[in-house]
């Protein structure tokens, strides 16, 4: 992943945000919409391409564009940082592929134990029961 290349990629629309504000909402653009695609992408490898996608798959549109949002702010500066600082943890986060999981054995410790505990559950259940005459 070629982050220089990435930004450059970027593609960003200024929207009039929604909710509460009064005036100053409804005639300023701060909340920022990043756009990115995927497939056109030369800061992606092949493979990461596809392993983004699969990971990604239900915030990527069928364009195999990925789109994020960002309102939390009045100033549309912080909101445009605040949106590719999100995006390049969402990508980082998708890249990382998890640790392969090795098959153990429990240890003769363990089971020797669990049968223990078995054998004072049956022991104290026996103890229950209505006496043989």
């Amino acid at each position: 992943m070629e982050s220089e290349i990435i930004i450059h990629e970027l593609q960003f629309k200024a929207v009039r945000s929604s909710g509460a504000g009064g005036q100053h909402v409804n005639k300023v653009s701060s909340k920022v919409e990043l756009s990115f695609n995927i497939k056109a992408s030369n800061g992606l490898s092949l493979e990461e391409k596809v392993l983004i996608q699969t990971k990604l798959a239900n915030k990527i549109s069928k364009e195999k564009v990925l789109t994020l949002s960002c309102s939390e702010s009045r100033s549309q500066h912080k909101n445009k940082e605040i949106v590719i600082k999100r995006f390049f943890e969402l990508i980082k986060k998708s890249l990382k592929k998890p640790k392969v999981r090795k098959a153990t054995k429990p240890t003769k410790s363990s089971i020797q134990k669990r049968l223990d505990k078995k054998k004072k559950l049956a022991f104290k259940k026996a103890f229950r029961r209505k006496p043989d005459l």
